[in-house]
């Protein structure tokens, strides 16, 4: 008995581009009027409801923040072909102090690396000789100040606060790698880590385009695929906030009548865990509510670079005092740049 072979579609990788974009853009200007349809016709919520506002929060913040999420993931991955962690490891290596630690810090805004990859890059810098406040520095701004939180932020509370964002992360982590560098903790790396022999493999293959969009494409599911339960639990905790928390009570904690506001935020923070996108809608619910702009960077800032599960990472990596010291350094600067921009914003 023979069979049919049936013919592959090959469909050019120019179309399959402009189509995927096509639909992400119609996904998007729906993202909108869907919820709203959802939430108030489809579930016949009342619009000026407590419930009604937070459901239509959520439906409306979950598919654009994935929308956001998924969009840059794949066009910062498909970028970050031409670049390789090596090549931004050399550009680093052999730097003055001074201007190795601002350079570090801004690689850290403009490379897509997470948390997840602090321990490696920590090896790698320091076997790439490195220093370790340059090392630092970049440790601090990668995961605090990345596209993802620039994209989100921007999309979601305007571009005002998306740059003080940027340039408060981009302080704390040239203060916290400055310092670092000064006070010669070295000897509190774990002894491991200097005996890493990361090596070099020379690339013998260049990707073609298509293999670069796989690849991008392989990655942004990899990456949604570990972030969106905590997309998906940021924004119903935001939306929460935004229909049922009242203000008065996020005032009190928060706003500027409490004058320890700001540590308060920070070390609540440090406990919880989210990326950038889960915390973006939180904090743009708090600010909805009252919340001064310096204590919601505050908050946001010692989420993304002082989580509880970044700190266990690093603990493989650092003795308990070079730990305790880095945990203490950006915690001051974070501390710092709430009450600045609360004093800015007054």
């Amino acid at each position: 008995m023979t069979t049919l072979a049936v013919p592959r579609l090959h469909v050019p990788l120019w179309l399959t581009v402009l189509v995927t974009s096509a639909l992400w853009l119609v996904a998007w200007f729906l993202a909108l009027p869907a919820s709203t349809w959802i939430a108030f016709d489809v579930l016949g919520l009342d619009p000026a409801s407590q419930l009604g506002q937070a459901v239509a929060f959520f439906l409306y913040d979950v598919p654009k923040v994935l929308l956001l999420l998924t969009g840059i993931v794949t066009l910062v991955s498909f970028m970050r072909s031409f670049v390789s962690p090596e090549r931004v490891r050399s550009a680093l290596a052999g730097r003055n102090a001074a201007v190795g630690t601002v350079a570090a810090a801004g690689f850290g805004i403009v490379t897509p690396f997470c948390s997840c990859s602090a321990v490696p890059l920590f090896i790698g810098f320091l076997e790439a000789g490195v220093p370790l406040g340059v090392t630092f520095a970049f440790l601090v701004a990668s995961p605090m100040v990345n596209e993802v939180a620039i994209v989100l932020l921007w999309g979601l509370v305007g571009p005002e606060l998306t740059i003080a964002y940027v340039v408060a992360g981009l302080v704390v982590a040239v203060f916290a790698g400055l310092l670092i560098g000064r006070l010669g903790l070295e000897r509190y790396v774990e002894d491991y880590v200097w005996k890493v022999r990361a090596g070099s493999v020379a690339a013998a293959f260049k990707p073609t385009m298509s293999d670069r969009l796989h690849d991008a494409w392989r990655s942004t599911l990899d990456i949604v695929g570990r972030v969106w339960p905590y997309v998906i639990v940021g924004i119903g905790v935001g939306a929460l906030i935004h229909g049922f928390v009242p203000t008065e009570l996020v005032v009190q904690i928060g706003g500027p009548g409490n004058p320890l506001a700001v540590p308060a935020l920070v070390a609540l923070g440090v406990p919880l865990y989210s990326n950038a996108a889960g915390t973006i809608p939180i904090i743009e619910a708090l600010l909805g509510k009252g919340l001064p702009v310096g204590s919601a960077l505050a908050f946001m800032m010692a989420i993304t670079a002082l989580s509880l599960p970044e700190m266990v990472i690093l603990r493989k990596v650092m003795k308990p005092r070079l730990l305790a010291t880095f945990v203490a350094i950006v915690a001051s600067g974070i501390v710092v740049i709430g009450y600045l921009f609360n004093w800015l914003a007054r």
